[in-house]
Order: C-alpha cells, then sequence, then structure tokens
C-alpha cells in the first residue's frame, strides 16, 4: 500500500495516514508513504513521533529514498 501526501498540510497528512491505517487489511505488509524532503521534513518528523506507537505499526523502516517512510503494519 502507498500514500503520497506532497502538498498537504501537517494536518492533512494526519489525517489521510490514519485513514490508510483504518483501510489496512490483514493482506497488507507495509505501508509507504511518500513525504518528500526537500520543502523540510515537518510531515516526516511528525508520522515518526506520533504513529511509531500507533498500534497497528510494528516498527517504521527507511527507506533508501530520504523522501519516503515505511511503516511495517505485519511480518513476511
Amino acid at each position: 500500500m502507498e500514500l503520497d501526501l506532497h502538498g498537504k498540510t501537517l494536518q492533512q497528512a494526519r489525517v489521510a495516514v490514519m485513514a490508510a491505517l483504518k483501510r489496512a487489511t490483514t493482506a497488507d505488509y507495509r505501508l509507504n508513504i511518500i513525504h518528500g524532503y526537500r520543502g523540510g521534513s515537518a510531515i516526516r518528523d511528525m508520522l515518526r513521533e506520533e504513529f511509531a506507537s500507533h498500534p497497528r505499526v510494528i516498527r517504521l523502516e527507511n527507506s533508501p529514498n530520504p523522501g519516503q517512510t515505511v511503516f511495517v503494519l505485519r511480518e513476511y
């Protein structure tokens, strides 16, 4: 599952991520979130602070792409 947050405010990004986590099924292993990095790191920081302890998220993984964060929802 992939979610693109480009052009969203912090509040819009938060709502979009929460909605994506609610839509995720047991068939979804990862949620790839594209947030960008050239415009600042506010969304990336919010994702890491607020969703690291979310009950649906096992852990966060960094991607080789600095503008992407991966939420691991379940192990392979």
